[in-house]
């Protein structure tokens, strides 16, 4: 299993990216674009009227043996609460930057967030095609903003056509650098990790890519390595490489950073950071990361498995209550279609339906622990308001319900009765935020 978040700011062209990846992988017949309004993760019909994703969403697929769970994000300053969302149920945060703008705020709130969580990072830079000669001053000045880590992990061609392997091969034709010289430069990052791996490299000067596997992987988790991949989305360019760096080089579940949980053994005792192990033999801990309101379901509960086996008829504690619920039904999600399993093991990313006490953050799990709970992310604070009142008396209840199913939905919306004025008031991140909830609202 690979567990992925696509962030990165609005414009990068993340949604077009993710369609080619589903393409390559064969996953489906044909990408879909933004401007046709046909993509498997922009679904909702205010991301099809915007044309900009704004919510997060989860394709799966499956290609070379491995499973794929990877989460769209929205790129908005707005929405960015979406991504942060998110990070929980992956193990790398792959930031997606456009060569057309650079680096822009987005993007750096969540590289500096999946840097706090401790959470492996890549950067892909993305629509190559038209800005070859811009590439290596773009490199560099990232390096000097996000830190010397930041290695490529291929090359474009001077054309821009293709991509060079820098971790497999160290010869070709490039634009910019040298492959030998990249090669070396990420081979003697990767080393630095591995104390042993570092004597034979320097007794024999080379070591093979089996032997670098495991340093590779270290530096990912530790953060000593950032990779950086070139792609152009819309032209189907550097895609077979950023598969089989997603493939092979990414972390599973068994390899990446474990999240952050906060426990109590004892209902009197005090809460300890706890951490859960993917062993699909041990008690269950799963993570809901998204909750929604579909219009078919109903409520539906986004859930990472961390922990244990989920299968269907099971009963499982939420947090700290000690009253079960009993899990009916599990589901595989890709953009707006659900699939119904039997099971779901570590690492897995379901969806659960119509299940009243699941709520953003809940801890599912059926420890011996007398409570559980996910430590919660640094969410920014909603900082537009705006007051709503009810035209006539009987839309009151029908408008505080929808109010509440947005609030499930989004952790930065709010909701608060202004007991001076008697006004509700909404809060969200600025205008455009608001603006989309309004919609949805009505």
């Amino acid at each position: 299993i690979r567990n992925i978040a696509i962030t990165g700011h609005s414009g990068s062209g993340k949604t077009t990216l993710l369609e080619m990846i589903m393409h390559q992988a064969g996953a489906i017949g044909k990408a879909g674009s933004v401007e046709e309004k046909n993509t498997v993760s922009d679904f909702e019909q205010e991301e099809k009227d915007h044309q900009h994703s704004l919510y997060s969403s989860v394709v799966h697929f499956e290609h070379g043996g491995k499973q794929f769970n990877i989460v769209d994000t929205p790129g908005f300053p707005d929405f960015i609460g979406q991504a942060f969302s998110a990070m929980p149920a992956v193990e790398t945060v792959a930031i997606v930057i456009g060569a057309d703008k650079g680096i822009q705020t987005t993007s750096r709130r969540i590289m500096q967030v999946a840097r706090e969580r401790n959470l492996p990072r890549m950067i892909i830079i993305n629509k190559i095609e038209e800005h070859i000669d811009d590439l290596e001053g773009m490199l560099e000045h990232m390096r000097e903003e996000f830190g010397s880590e930041c290695l490529p992990i291929n090359l474009p061609t001077p054309d821009g056509s293709g991509v060079v392997d820098l971790w497999e091969k160290s010869d070709g034709e490039v634009a910019f650098s040298s492959v030998a010289e990249a090669h070396t430069a990420i081979v003697d990052q990767v080393v630095e990790v591995d104390e042993k791996l570092m004597e034979v490299y320097l007794e024999k000067g080379a070591v093979s890519k089996e032997q670098l596997h495991g340093a590779f992987e270290k530096a990912l988790r530790e953060g000593h390595l950032v990779p950086v991949c070139f792609t152009s989305g819309r032209n189907n360019v550097g895609i077979d490489a950023l598969l089989h760096v997603f493939a092979d080089l990414c972390p599973s579940p068994e390899e990446g950073n474990p999240r952050p949980f906060m426990a109590r053994e004892k209902e009197d005792g005090d809460a300890a950071e706890w951490h859960a192990t993917p062993d699909p033999g041990k008690p269950l801990v799963g993570h809901v990361f998204k909750v929604t309101t579909d219009q078919f379901v109903g409520k539906l509960a986004l859930v990472r498995i961390h922990q244990g086996t989920l299968r269907a008829g099971d009963t499982v504690h939420v947090d700290g209550e000690r009253k079960p619920i009993r899990i009916a039904h599990l589901h595989i999600v890709n953009g707006k279609d659900h699939v119904e399993v039997k099971e779901a093991g570590p690492g897995s990313v379901i969806a659960l339906t119509k299940i009243d006490d699941l709520h953003f953050n809940s801890v599912i799990h059926n420890t011996e622990l007398a409570e559980i709970k996910f430590k919660p992310l640094p969410m920014p604070r909603p900082m537009y308001g705006l007051a709503i009142e009810a035209k006539s008396r009987g839309d009151e209840g029908k408008i505080g319900g929808a109010l509440q199913k947005l609030r499930e939905e989004d952790p930065t919306f709010t909701v608060e009765r202004v007991a001076a004025t008697k006004q509700t008031v909404a809060r969200a991140m600025g205008e455009l935020h608001m603006r989309v909830l309004m919609e949805r609202l009505h």
